[in-house]
């Protein structure tokens, strides 16, 4: 029997196991954008690359050509927010950015809480003893992997019977 479906559904992760394939996550910035990688199954994300900025369009292009070579079926975004929990000044331009690609992008997109990611990723860049200028070529890629391994953790143990 299918239930009534509730308010809060379109916020719920959708669970690993439902929807097979792998994730794309960007970390947005205003210069550089971070792109991670899930494998196939879901449950690891890989840092993948730094792409620099330049128009939408372009980088929508890129996007584009990483979603079909890596099977990709789904795109989370991280959002910016407050400790506090509410959305950081920086949110709605995420949002925009994300609405102009979910119009240009065949596959849907979630927002995922992006909080001290960027912080993460230079604590586990300096523990390999990454610094400079190698730090900051990678770091971005890998707070996009923070984000996509939060997201991936989430929906572990998510079952149907949850959304």
């Amino acid at each position: 029997m299918a239930r009534a479906p509730r308010r809060d559904d379109e916020r719920k992760p959708m669970p690993n196991n439902i929807h097979p394939g792998r994730v794309m996550a960007l970390d947005l910035g205003e210069k550089r954008i971070g792109i991670a990688l899930s494998d196939p199954t879901r449950t690891i994300a890989s840092a993948h690359s730094v792409l620099a900025r330049r128009s939408r369009l372009e980088d929508t292009a890129h996007y584009r050509r990483l979603i079909a070579e890596n099977g990709v079926n789904l795109l989370v975004i991280g959002l910016p927010m407050t400790l506090g929990g509410r959305e950081g000044e920086r949110a709605g331009w995420v949002r925009d950015y994300a609405a102009d690609l979910a119009e240009r992008l065949p596959v849907p997109i979630v927002f995922w809480d992006e909080s001290l990611s960027t912080v993460e990723a230079e604590a586990a860049l300096r523990a390999q003893g990454r610094r400079g200028r190698k730090l900051r070529q990678r770091i971005d890629a890998v707070a996009a992997t923070v984000i996509l391994q939060s997201y991936l953790d989430a929906q572990r143990g998510a079952t149907p019977d949850d959304f």
